[in-house]
C-alpha cells in the first residue's frame, strides 16, 4: 500500500486533499488522502502516481518520498503491510476529479485536514508533510526526497 498527501499553497494558505469513501466500498464515510495497493512488479512511486491519478485526476504533480513508513495490519487477510508515504505538491488552482471510490473531497486548511481524516497514522503523515515540503518544496532535502 502507499499514501499520498495532496497539498497546494492557495490564497487561503497551505491547504490538503480529503476524500470520503463511498458507500459502495471499504470504510464508507471514512475520510482519508489517496490511498492504495502497489500492484504486483509496480515500485512504490509507480503506485503512488497511479493512484494519484486514478483518485483525484493529479497526472504530474511534484512528488516527495515523505520518508516514513507506516504499519497495517489487516486481520481479515492476516497480513502487515508496509505502507511509504509520498507528498504530491499541485498548483494554487489545482482541481481534483473525483473516482468512483469516493463520493466527496474537499481541500481544507491543514488543521481542519488532520480533523477530518479517520486513521491517526494521516494525522501523523499531515504533520511531516508540512514540516518537509510545507513552504512548497523540500529545501536542503530536496535532492534526496524529490521523486
Amino acid at each position: 500500500m502507499v499514501d499520498v498527501y495532496v497539498l497546494r499553497r492557495s490564497r487561503a494558505g497551505l491547504e490538503a486533499l480529503v476524500l470520503r469513501r463511498a458507500d459502495r466500498g471499504r470504510s464508507p464515510g471514512s475520510w482519508e488522502c489517496i490511498h492504495g495497493h502497489i500492484d504486483q512488479n509496480e515500485t512504490p512511486v509507480q503506485a503512488a502516481r497511479r493512484e494519484l491519478a486514478e483518485e483525484a485526476g493529479f497526472e504530474t504533480p511534484r512528488l516527495y518520498n515523505l520518508s516514513r513508513v507506516d504499519l497495517f495490519y489487516s486481520h481479515r487477510q492476516d497480513y502487515v503491510a508496509l505502507v511509504p508515504a509520498f507528498v504530491a505538491v499541485v498548483e494554487a488552482d489545482a482541481e481534483f476529479r473525483l473516482s468512483e471510490e469516493h463520493d466527496e473531497g474537499q481541500w481544507l486548511g491543514i488543521e481542519q485536514a488532520k480533523l477530518r481524516v479517520s486513521w491517526p497514522r494521516l494525522r501523523r503523515g499531515l504533520d511531516d508533510a508540512v514540516e518537509l515540503v510545507g513552504s512548497g518544496g523540500a529545501g536542503p532535502l530536496d535532492d534526496v526526497l524529490r521523486v
